[in-house]
C-alpha cells in the first residue's frame, strides 16, 4: 500500500462461519453454523482475488472443542486460516450480546494445538490464528499462551470508537500482551457513528507500536 511500500500486502476475506445468535436454537448453544455452500462461495471469492480466507468462530454457549472439528475440511486447505472471538464465548452462562465473553490461555492453546496438528497431518504451511480482543478480561492468562512454529498468533484489537479510544485500547490490551503478532480492526460504520469520530488512515494505523501486521476492515 502507499502507506508502507516495503511490506507486501496479502489480501484476505474474513467470514464468521459460526455466528452467535439471539436465541438458544434447538440444541441450546445460541450459535448457528454457516452452510457449506456459503463457506465455499466466499472461498471462491477469495480465490478470484488471490486472497486467503479466515473462518471466524463465535462459540456462544458451545466450545472450541465442538466448533472447530466441523471446519477441518476447510482449514485443511493451505489458504484458509482461523479466527476465534472471546466476545461471544459465554462461559458465565450469560446470553451472547448481553455481556462480553472470555477465553483463557487454555482455550487459545487448544486452538493452537488443534491447528498445529492440522499443519502436520496435511503437510501445510503455518496457519494464522487471530484472537480478537478489546478488553482485559476477554483474554485471561495471556502470558501462558504457548507458541508453536506451526501457528502464527495474532492478537487483534477489534474495538470500535474514536481514534484516541482505539489507540488506548490497542496500547492497553494488545501491545501490553502482544503474544506474537498484533492486529487492528477498522469499522466503516461504528468508527464514525458519533460527531467528531473518523476512520483512522492507513498511515496512522502503521504508526502504532508494535506495528500491526494484520489489518481488518469491516
Amino acid at each position: 500500500s502507499a502507506a508502507d511500500t516495503l511490506t507486501p500486502v496479502q489480501p484476505a476475506l474474513h467470514l464468521i462461519a459460526t455466528v452467535a445468535q439471539g436465541n438458544a436454537g434447538k440444541d441450546g448453544k445460541w450459535r448457528m453454523r454457516m452452510s457449506d455452500s456459503l463457506i465455499e462461495r466466499v472461498y471462491r471469492w477469495a480465490q478470484r482475488r488471490n486472497a486467503i480466507l479466515f473462518l471466524d468462530v463465535q462459540v456462544a454457549k458451545s466450545t472450541l472443542q465442538a466448533e472447530l472439528p466441523p471446519l477441518e475440511k476447510y482449514l485443511a486447505r493451505p489458504d484458509v486460516h482461523l479466527g476465534i472471538d472471546p466476545e461471544f464465548s459465554m462461559k458465565t452462562g450469560d446470553n451472547p450480546g448481553k455481556k462480553i465473553g472470555t477465553y483463557d490461555a487454555r482455550d487459545v492453546n487448544y486452538a493452537i494445538d488443534w491447528l498445529g496438528d492440522l499443519v502436520t497431518k496435511y503437510k501445510l504451511p503455518p496457519k494464522v490464528l487471530v484472537v480478537h480482543r478489546f478488553t482485559r478480561p476477554m483474554l485471561t492468562n495471556a502470558r501462558s499462551i504457548r507458541l508453536d512454529p506451526r501457528v502464527q498468533v495474532v492478537i487483534n484489537m477489534d474495538g470500535w470508537g474514536s481514534k484516541s479510544l482505539k489507540q488506548s485500547s490497542y496500547d492497553s490490551y494488545v501491545a501490553s500482551e502482544p503474544v506474537q503478532f498484533t492486529g487492528f480492526k477498522l469499522f466503516y460504520h461504528n468508527d464514525v457513528r458519533k460527531a467528531g469520530w473518523r476512520l483512522m488512515r492507513p498511515d496512522e494505523v502503521l504508526q502504532l507500536y508494535p506495528k500491526p501486521v494484520y489489518i481488518q476492515y469491516q
